[in-house]
C-alpha cells in the first residue's frame, strides 16, 4: 500500500477568532500522534506545554515543542488534541484517527470515518 492522505482542518479552540488551516496530511497508523511543522504552530498561536523526546523512523532522537490544544476536523468528525512540532508537513498518527473513529480505506488509500458508525463516532471503552 502507498501514502495516504486525507484532507483536515487544524485550528485553536483556544483561539477561534484565528483562521483555521486546511491541509493534506499524511496519515500513518505507525504514528502515535499528530506532527505539525512550526509554520502551523505559528499560525495557529499554539502554546508550546513542553518538550518531548521523540524517535523518528529514521532511528534519530530528537526532542520537540509539543503544543496545544488543537482542534483536527476530517468530514462529521473532531478531535482535541496536542501535537508535536517537527518536519514540513502534517502527519497524522493512530490517536487522532482513533478519537474520531477514522479508518483507511485499502482500495482507496484513503481515510474514511468508520462504515459501521457513519453518524457519530464509536469509543470502545472496557
Amino acid at each position: 500500500m502507498g501514502h495516504v492522505y486525507a484532507n483536515i482542518k487544524l485550528s485553536n479552540p483556544r483561539e477561534p477568532s484565528l483562521t483555521a488551516v486546511e491541509v493534506e496530511a499524511l496519515v500513518d497508523t505507525g504514528a502515535i500522534t499528530l506532527c505539525i511543522p512550526d509554520h502551523v504552530q505559528i499560525q495557529l498561536g499554539l502554546t508550546e506545554i513542553e518538550k518531548r523526546e521523540i524517535t523518528t523512523a529514521d532511528g534519530r532522537n530528537l526532542v520537540v515543542p509539543y503544543v496545544g490544544p488543537i482542534q483536527v476536523n476530517f468530514e462529521n468528525r473532531t478531535s482535541f488534541t496536542g501535537a508535536l512540532v517537527l518536519g514540513d508537513s502534517v502527519l497524522m498518527g493512530a490517536v487522532p484517527m482513533e478519537d474520531m473513529d477514522l479508518v483507511i480505506n485499502p482500495a482507496t488509500q484513503r481515510v474514511t470515518v468508520n462504515p459501521q458508525s457513519p453518524n457519530i463516532p464509536h469509543g470502545l471503552v472496557k
